[in-house]
């Protein structure tokens, strides 16, 4: 029969638009509520309460011998999981792997995997497990009336819907989970710390978090390792709910090697080793020589690095690695969990914990109802068998003369039937003299206790008190110290590419055709190098290895590249044009190397200038960046090194033989511009085709050379008075022989 033919009643018709949301929307929350966000009332997602569950339904308490996995994945999968076995048996290794769970629920024997490789267990038919201790403060209450009973997957058997938890499991171990449009990210906790807030909030329930954070001071991590993140930022994580948590490794010195003995929570040692070698072999990390991991039963973590010499900062090294590898990791905090109300939500810490503190308000309750119950109910019993033994002739009577002694018992004594039944199930050696004293002494304390029960359910502020003493007694019993310090740090930041360069002396060369090239130290004499042919040397300049060199060209564009880059002088070197795009005819013009804070005078020779610091010409631009303004027809000068003097002297020349000094400090700093007019060329005099010469800076001590051609004319300091004058003056004429300058120059 085709679909075409059957009726309509048999089938829907639904829109695919409609049918497709409402099945995605079913799968989502399925994924939401039972399988990736874990419940804030015992913190546990399905499958870790079903495998708990079934633990202790197999006896695996922690006196227990051990089973072997294989059989408790069978179980869960079988009765309550209906999942992959390797899902729910990867999901059982987690909580029992102490570097993954501050407080793990199962107690492993075998390969449960190592912080190298937490997915490196050995197969379920290997491994043994049973619950650890403290997997009991979720099952103590479980047979107490307190928790809500569903049917399994499919109705045969009955499963706890949630888990009566005596602590906020939650927070001590935390969880991480992704589902359909939400996520969750709890980090684990300090149960001291926890307990002492949830009692701080018992007492006065209008505490803040900033009062509850007087308490749970951060995350702690089963890894151990440093919260560097600042107390404000934590605080902003607990009142959002939201935000990121800075860890870093713990390290120590031992002689000149440094010894890293904790770190971040889920970072392996492994990956570190590798980040850090893979910086050594791209010899980015020259101030390390030797890398091992020592790490052992009696050590879990101790990775050591040797630095080269005893002169590395190592303190600095170690701010490297941390911005540059796992050993600092920023781990997210999204505080989202099913509530009580059965819907997912983030909440800040306050709101955690007082609906936490809600749910264990309810339990205890319960529990405190369902021993009421079966007090009142052993009491009512208790009644009947007094009653028998106070007539205990009559009551032997009944039962060996009646047919059917219950109904008879109950008209001649006036009892229920939960007590003739309790009679007639009484054994013979019950029927002592001295059963009678057990039962009235029994009696007695059963009347305590359900004064005591009646008091508590019928006062809150004694409800609240037993479930303070009772949270005290657990972290008694199952506390311990914090495993992470929280040490306010800066963040870290990596060394520079020339700090991790070695600072040794060298001399660039930059040629006439802009060709460059450096050498090692500073005896070499860069004009007698070879050049190519139709080239010829234009400028040196001496620095250190990791320091950058600046270049400037005829339009005023700076540009700059690390000097350890440069090719060796032994070739003929590279042309600046590979590295850097220059405007079109465009030259270079000169170059200056030195540290950042150096200052180096930028001139025209317009005859305009300023000084500025070389961390002004440095730019990682191929095109450059606008330095100086140079005006129309007119040229860049070579840069001239300043020496921080207050007696330092700027003497200027131009090509006509004009020569005119004056204070430096008259000359203003800048970091880009035209600059200022250093000295005066007339309009008349600039059109028959005079410039600025040469602009060099002296000290006291220092003499500069005025050439003229291949003659030179020697100024010392003192030389200079008969040229002083105030900037922007004409200056004097130079002695015959010297008056067409060609350049200014310092002395060696």
């Amino acid at each position: 029969m085709s679909e075409s033919s059957l009726p309509s009643s048999l089938y829907e018709q639904v829109p695919l638009r409609e049918y497709a949301e409402r099945a995605y929307l079913d799968y989502a929350m399925y994924v939401v509520l039972d399988r990736a966000l874990p419940h804030l009332g015992d913190g546990l997602k399905p499958v870790q309460r079903r495998i708990v569950y079934a633990m202790s339904e197999l006896g695996l308490s922690a006196a227990a011998k051990p089973k072997k996995s294989a059989r408790t994945v069978g179980d869960v999968i079988g009765k309550f999981h209906p999942h992959g076995d390797s899902a729910c048996y990867e999901a059982m290794v987690l909580m029992a792997q102490p570097f993954s769970y501050r407080y793990p629920l199962v107690d492993g024997q075998g390969n449960f995997g190592s912080p190298d490789d937490p997915k490196s267990f050995a197969a379920m038919r290997y491994t043994e497990s049973r619950l650890a201790p403290y997997a009991r403060t979720l099952l103590a209450e479980l047979g107490q009336g307190t928790a809500d009973w569903v049917p399994n997957f499919d109705g045969t058997l009955k499963e706890p819907k949630l888990l009566p938890a005596r602590l906020p499991n939650l927070l001590l171990n935390g969880g991480q989970g992704i589902a359909v449009g939400m996520a969750t990210d709890i980090p684990p906790h300090n149960l001291r710390e926890v307990v002492a807030a949830c009692v701080r909030l018992l007492e006065k329930k209008t505490a803040s978090v900033a009062e509850l954070c007087e308490h749970i001071q951060g995350p702690d991590f089963p890894t151990g390792g440093e919260i560097v993140t600042s107390r404000q930022d934590i605080l902003r994580v607990y009142e959002t709910g939201h935000g990121g948590i800075r860890q870093r490794a713990v390290w120590e010195r031992e002689g000149e090697e440094v010894i890293i003995t904790a770190l971040p929570h889920q970072v392996s040692p492994a990956k570190v080793l590798e980040q850090i070698a893979a910086q050594m072999q791209a010899k980015k990390l020259p101030m390390v020589a030797d890398l091992r991991d020592e790490s052992d039963h009696e050590h879990p973590t101790r990775l050591v690095i040797v630095p080269r010499s005893n002169r590395v900062d190592a303190t600095a090294l170690m701010d490297h690695l941390f911005a540059t590898t796992d050993l600092e990791k920023s781990v997210r905090v999204n505080l989202n969990v099913i509530g009580n109300d059965g819907r997912p939500g983030v909440r800040n810490l306050r709101e955690l914990l007082f609906e936490w503190l809600a749910f264990r308000r309810a339990t205890v309750t319960r529990r405190l109802e369902f021993r009421l119950d079966q007090v009142v109910d052993r009491l009512h019993v208790l009644d009947g068998l007094l009653i028998a033994f106070l007539n205990i002739d009559e009551v032997i009577h009944i039962i060996r003369t009646e047919d059917q002694p219950k109904p008879v018992l109950m008209e001649r004594f006036q009892l229920t039937g939960t007590q003739a039944e309790a009679i007639l199930e009484l054994k013979l050696r019950h029927l002592a003299r001295l059963e009678e004293m057990k039962i009235r002494g029994e009696k007695d304390e059963l009347e305590t206790e359900r004064r005591q029960l009646e008091a508590v359910l019928g006062s809150p502020k004694k409800l609240t008190r037993l479930i303070r003493d009772e949270l005290l007694e657990d972290a008694e019993k199952y506390g311990d110290a914090r495993r992470s310090r929280l040490v306010e740090r800066q963040a870290a930041q990596a060394l520079k590419e020339t700090d991790l360069v070695a600072s040794e002396p060298v001399t660039v060369v930059l040629s006439e055709q802009g060709w460059v090239r450096a050498a090692k130290g500073h005896e070499i004499r860069a004009e007698e190098l070879n050049y190519r042919s139709g080239d010829a040397y234009l400028a040196a300049a001496r620095g250190r290895s990791n320091q950058p060199a600046c270049f400037i060209d005829s339009t005023g564009r700076s540009y700059s590249l690390p000097a350890h880059e440069l090719p060796s002088a032994r070739s003929l070197g590279e042309p600046l044009t590979g590295r850097f795009s220059p405007p079109a005819g465009a030259a270079f013009r000169s170059l200056m190397i030195g540290a950042p804070e150096d200052r180096v005078l930028v001139v025209s020779d317009a005859g305009y200038g300023f000084v500025t610091r070389l961390e002004h010409l440095q730019t990682r631009q191929k095109a450059g960046k606008r330095l100086l303004s140079v005006p129309a027809g007119a040229d860049v000068l070579p840069l001239a090194p300043i020496v921080d003097s207050e007696e330092g002297v700027l003497v200027t020349a131009t090509s006509e033989g004009y020569l005119l000094a004056f204070y430096l400090s008259e000359l203003p700093e800048l970091a880009r511009g035209k600059g200022n007019k250093l000295i005066n060329i007339p309009p008349k005099a600039r059109k028959q085709g005079e410039k600025l010469a040469g602009a060099i800076a002296i000290a006291a001590g220092q003499d500069c050379l005025v050439w003229a051609g291949q003659r030179y004319l020697r100024l010392s300091w003192n030389d200079t008075e008969n040229y002083w004058g105030e900037r922007a003056q004409r200056g004097r004429k130079l002695p015959r022989g010297f008056q067409k300058v060609s350049r200014l120059t310092l002395a060696d």
